[in-house]
Protein backbone atom coordinates (compact mmCIF):
# COMPACT_ATOMS: atom_id res chain seq x y z
CA UNK A 1 0.00 0.00 0.00
CA UNK A 2 2.87 2.38 0.76
CA UNK A 3 4.18 1.82 -2.76
CA UNK A 4 0.80 2.70 -4.24
CA UNK A 5 0.63 5.85 -2.15
CA UNK A 6 4.10 6.85 -3.36
CA UNK A 7 3.09 6.38 -7.01
CA UNK A 8 -0.11 8.37 -6.57
CA UNK A 9 1.68 11.14 -4.67
CA UNK A 10 4.15 11.44 -7.53
CA UNK A 11 1.20 11.67 -9.93
CA UNK A 12 -0.53 14.45 -7.95
CA UNK A 13 2.65 16.54 -7.73
CA UNK A 14 3.24 16.16 -11.46
CA UNK A 15 -0.01 17.91 -12.40
CA UNK A 16 1.65 21.22 -11.60
CA UNK A 17 4.19 20.76 -14.37
CA UNK A 18 4.33 23.27 -17.23
CA UNK A 19 3.08 22.33 -20.68
CA UNK A 20 6.59 22.48 -22.19
CA UNK A 21 7.99 19.63 -20.12
CA UNK A 22 10.44 17.26 -21.76
CA UNK A 23 9.67 13.61 -22.44
CA UNK A 24 11.78 12.62 -19.44
CA UNK A 25 9.67 14.82 -17.22
CA UNK A 26 6.47 13.50 -18.78
CA UNK A 27 7.43 9.98 -17.83
CA UNK A 28 7.28 11.15 -14.20
CA UNK A 29 3.78 12.57 -14.58
CA UNK A 30 1.96 9.28 -14.21
CA UNK A 31 2.88 5.96 -12.69
CA UNK A 32 4.04 3.83 -15.64
CA UNK A 33 3.24 0.32 -14.47
CA UNK A 34 3.74 -3.00 -16.30
CA UNK A 35 0.50 -4.97 -16.33
CA UNK A 36 2.43 -7.99 -15.05
CA UNK A 37 3.48 -6.17 -11.88
CA UNK A 38 1.97 -7.70 -8.72
CA UNK A 39 0.67 -4.29 -7.58
CA UNK A 40 -0.80 -3.27 -10.97
CA UNK A 41 -4.42 -4.19 -10.28
CA UNK A 42 -4.34 -2.57 -6.84
CA UNK A 43 -2.93 0.62 -8.30
CA UNK A 44 -5.59 0.67 -11.02
CA UNK A 45 -8.38 0.12 -8.51
CA UNK A 46 -7.04 2.90 -6.25
CA UNK A 47 -6.92 5.34 -9.17
CA UNK A 48 -10.49 4.49 -10.15
CA UNK A 49 -11.66 4.88 -6.56
CA UNK A 50 -10.11 8.35 -6.46
CA UNK A 51 -11.90 9.35 -9.66
CA UNK A 52 -8.79 9.32 -11.83
CA UNK A 53 -8.55 8.45 -15.51
CA UNK A 54 -6.12 5.66 -16.34
CA UNK A 55 -4.67 4.24 -19.56
CA UNK A 56 -4.60 0.51 -20.13
CA UNK A 57 -4.38 -2.10 -22.89
CA UNK A 58 -7.40 -3.79 -24.48
CA UNK A 59 -7.73 -6.51 -27.09
CA UNK A 60 -7.58 -3.86 -29.82
CA UNK A 61 -5.81 -0.60 -28.84
CA UNK A 62 -4.81 1.21 -25.66
CA UNK A 63 -7.74 2.83 -23.92
CA UNK A 64 -8.59 5.51 -21.39
CA UNK A 65 -10.84 4.33 -18.58
CA UNK A 66 -12.57 5.67 -15.49
CA UNK A 67 -15.49 4.89 -13.19
CA UNK A 68 -18.54 5.17 -15.47
CA UNK A 69 -20.81 6.32 -12.65
CA UNK A 70 -18.45 9.03 -11.36
CA UNK A 71 -19.63 12.36 -12.81
CA UNK A 72 -16.36 14.23 -12.27
CA UNK A 73 -14.34 11.35 -13.73
CA UNK A 74 -16.44 11.25 -16.92
CA UNK A 75 -16.06 15.00 -17.38
CA UNK A 76 -12.31 14.61 -16.91
CA UNK A 77 -12.24 11.78 -19.47
CA UNK A 78 -13.91 13.99 -22.09
CA UNK A 79 -11.49 16.81 -21.25
CA UNK A 80 -8.40 14.63 -21.63
CA UNK A 81 -9.71 13.11 -24.84
CA UNK A 82 -10.71 16.51 -26.22
CA UNK A 83 -13.97 14.87 -27.15
CA UNK A 84 -17.30 16.51 -27.91
CA UNK A 85 -19.84 15.42 -25.29
CA UNK A 86 -22.25 14.58 -28.11
CA UNK A 87 -19.92 11.75 -29.17
CA UNK A 88 -20.63 8.78 -26.88
CA UNK A 89 -18.12 6.61 -25.09
CA UNK A 90 -18.59 2.93 -24.32
CA UNK A 91 -18.49 1.07 -21.05
CA UNK A 92 -16.54 -2.06 -20.22
CA UNK A 93 -17.78 -4.94 -18.04
CA UNK A 94 -16.57 -8.45 -17.28
CA UNK A 95 -19.60 -10.73 -17.71
CA UNK A 96 -22.79 -11.19 -19.70
CA UNK A 97 -24.77 -10.70 -16.47
CA UNK A 98 -23.12 -7.29 -16.02
CA UNK A 99 -23.91 -6.41 -19.63
CA UNK A 100 -27.57 -7.19 -18.94
CA UNK A 101 -27.47 -5.09 -15.77
CA UNK A 102 -26.30 -1.93 -17.52
CA UNK A 103 -28.02 -2.45 -20.87
CA UNK A 104 -31.46 -3.63 -21.95
CA UNK A 105 -30.60 -6.93 -23.61
CA UNK A 106 -33.60 -9.17 -22.86
CA UNK A 107 -34.11 -9.67 -26.62
CA UNK A 108 -30.55 -11.04 -27.00
CA UNK A 109 -30.03 -14.66 -26.01
CA UNK A 110 -27.18 -15.82 -23.81
CA UNK A 111 -26.12 -18.12 -26.65
CA UNK A 112 -25.76 -15.19 -29.05
CA UNK A 113 -23.94 -12.99 -26.54
CA UNK A 114 -21.49 -15.73 -25.56
CA UNK A 115 -20.72 -16.33 -29.25
CA UNK A 116 -19.93 -12.65 -29.71
CA UNK A 117 -18.17 -11.88 -26.41
CA UNK A 118 -15.58 -11.50 -25.06
CA UNK A 119 -13.85 -10.01 -28.06
CA UNK A 120 -13.14 -6.86 -30.10
CA UNK A 121 -16.81 -5.93 -30.34
CA UNK A 122 -18.94 -3.13 -28.89
CA UNK A 123 -22.66 -3.92 -28.63
CA UNK A 124 -24.95 -0.87 -28.62
CA UNK A 125 -28.26 -1.27 -26.77
CA UNK A 126 -30.59 0.87 -24.69
CA UNK A 127 -29.04 1.76 -21.34
CA UNK A 128 -30.55 0.70 -18.03
CA UNK A 129 -31.28 2.78 -14.93
CA UNK A 130 -28.13 1.36 -13.30
CA UNK A 131 -26.09 3.79 -15.40
CA UNK A 132 -26.87 6.86 -13.35
CA UNK A 133 -24.20 9.29 -14.59
CA UNK A 134 -25.91 12.28 -16.25
CA UNK A 135 -22.65 13.21 -18.03
CA UNK A 136 -22.25 9.78 -19.64
CA UNK A 137 -23.53 10.09 -23.23
CA UNK A 138 -26.12 12.76 -22.32
CA UNK A 139 -27.56 13.06 -25.83
CA UNK A 140 -28.55 9.41 -26.32
CA UNK A 141 -30.45 6.73 -24.42
CA UNK A 142 -28.14 4.04 -25.80
CA UNK A 143 -24.86 2.69 -24.50
CA UNK A 144 -22.08 0.72 -26.15
CA UNK A 145 -20.89 -2.18 -23.99
CA UNK A 146 -17.62 -4.10 -24.33
CA UNK A 147 -16.22 -7.25 -22.76
CA UNK A 148 -12.62 -7.12 -24.03
CA UNK A 149 -10.69 -10.34 -24.45
CA UNK A 150 -7.72 -9.06 -22.46
CA UNK A 151 -6.92 -10.56 -19.07
CA UNK A 152 -5.78 -7.39 -17.29
CA UNK A 153 -9.01 -5.60 -18.16
CA UNK A 154 -11.15 -8.60 -17.22
CA UNK A 155 -9.35 -8.89 -13.88
CA UNK A 156 -9.75 -5.17 -13.20
CA UNK A 157 -13.48 -5.26 -13.95
CA UNK A 158 -13.86 -8.22 -11.61
CA UNK A 159 -11.89 -6.42 -8.89
CA UNK A 160 -14.03 -3.33 -9.45
CA UNK A 161 -17.01 -5.35 -8.17
CA UNK A 162 -18.64 -5.62 -11.60
CA UNK A 163 -19.10 -1.86 -11.76
CA UNK A 164 -18.85 -0.42 -15.28
CA UNK A 165 -15.76 1.36 -16.57
CA UNK A 166 -16.13 4.09 -19.17
CA UNK A 167 -13.77 3.26 -22.03
CA UNK A 168 -12.46 5.16 -25.05
CA UNK A 169 -9.26 4.96 -27.08
CA UNK A 170 -6.08 6.50 -25.64
CA UNK A 171 -5.55 9.40 -28.01
CA UNK A 172 -6.84 12.89 -28.57
CA UNK A 173 -9.98 13.01 -30.70
CA UNK A 174 -9.28 12.80 -34.45
CA UNK A 175 -5.76 11.43 -33.83
CA UNK A 176 -4.72 7.81 -34.54
CA UNK A 177 -5.38 5.23 -31.86
CA UNK A 178 -2.41 3.78 -29.96
CA UNK A 179 -0.77 0.37 -30.01
CA UNK A 180 1.92 1.28 -27.46
CA UNK A 181 2.05 3.70 -24.56
CA UNK A 182 4.69 5.98 -26.09
CA UNK A 183 2.21 6.98 -28.79
CA UNK A 184 0.03 8.89 -26.31
CA UNK A 185 2.77 10.27 -24.06
CA UNK A 186 1.32 13.77 -24.43
CA UNK A 187 -1.62 12.60 -22.30
CA UNK A 188 0.50 11.15 -19.47
CA UNK A 189 0.53 14.31 -17.32
CA UNK A 190 -3.27 14.15 -17.08
CA UNK A 191 -3.58 10.48 -16.12
CA UNK A 192 -3.60 8.72 -12.79
CA UNK A 193 -1.50 5.82 -14.12
CA UNK A 194 -0.48 4.16 -17.37
CA UNK A 195 -0.52 0.35 -17.54
CA UNK A 196 1.96 -0.94 -20.07
CA UNK A 197 1.63 -4.27 -21.90
CA UNK A 198 4.14 -3.38 -24.60
CA UNK A 199 3.00 -3.21 -28.21
CA UNK A 200 -0.42 -4.88 -28.33
CA UNK A 201 -0.73 -5.36 -32.08
CA UNK A 202 1.73 -6.15 -34.83
CA UNK A 203 -0.38 -4.81 -37.70
CA UNK A 204 -1.85 -1.40 -38.42
CA UNK A 205 -5.28 -3.03 -38.78
CA UNK A 206 -5.52 -3.11 -34.99
CA UNK A 207 -5.87 0.68 -34.97
CA UNK A 208 -9.35 0.26 -36.44
CA UNK A 209 -10.41 -0.64 -32.88
CA UNK A 210 -13.50 -2.65 -31.98
CA UNK A 211 -16.36 -3.35 -34.33
CA UNK A 212 -19.48 -1.47 -33.18
CA UNK A 213 -22.90 -3.02 -33.85
CA UNK A 214 -26.24 -1.51 -32.80
CA UNK A 215 -28.50 -4.31 -31.54
CA UNK A 216 -31.01 -2.12 -29.72
CA UNK A 217 -33.92 -3.07 -31.99
CA UNK A 218 -35.05 -6.73 -31.79
CA UNK A 219 -34.44 -8.62 -35.03
CA UNK A 220 -32.22 -5.94 -36.57
CA UNK A 221 -28.62 -4.81 -36.52
CA UNK A 222 -26.85 -1.70 -37.73
CA UNK A 223 -23.12 -1.40 -38.36
CA UNK A 224 -21.90 1.71 -36.56
CA UNK A 225 -18.17 1.08 -37.11
CA UNK A 226 -16.58 -1.69 -39.13
CA UNK A 227 -13.59 -2.15 -36.80
CA UNK A 228 -11.45 -5.27 -36.68
CA UNK A 229 -14.11 -7.96 -36.17
CA UNK A 230 -16.80 -7.15 -38.71
CA UNK A 231 -16.62 -10.33 -40.79
CA UNK A 232 -16.89 -12.76 -37.88
CA UNK A 233 -19.52 -10.63 -36.13
CA UNK A 234 -21.78 -10.55 -39.18
CA UNK A 235 -21.34 -14.29 -39.63
CA UNK A 236 -22.66 -14.93 -36.11
CA UNK A 237 -25.50 -12.42 -36.43
CA UNK A 238 -26.66 -13.93 -39.71
CA UNK A 239 -26.50 -17.40 -38.18
CA UNK A 240 -28.92 -16.22 -35.50
CA UNK A 241 -31.21 -14.53 -38.00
Amino acid sequence: MRYLQTLLTRRFRSTRMKSNTTMQSQQECAAICPVQAPYALQLAEECLRLGKVIALPTDTVYGLACDANNEAAIQRLYEIKGRDEHKPVAICVNTINALRRYGQASHLSDELLTRLLPGPLTIVIERSTHLSNRFLNPTTSKIGIRIPDFQFMRDLCALWHEQPLALTSANRSSEPSSLQVSEFQALWPQLGAVFDAGRIGQTEERRLASTVIDLATPGRYEIVRAGVALKQTLSVLQEFG
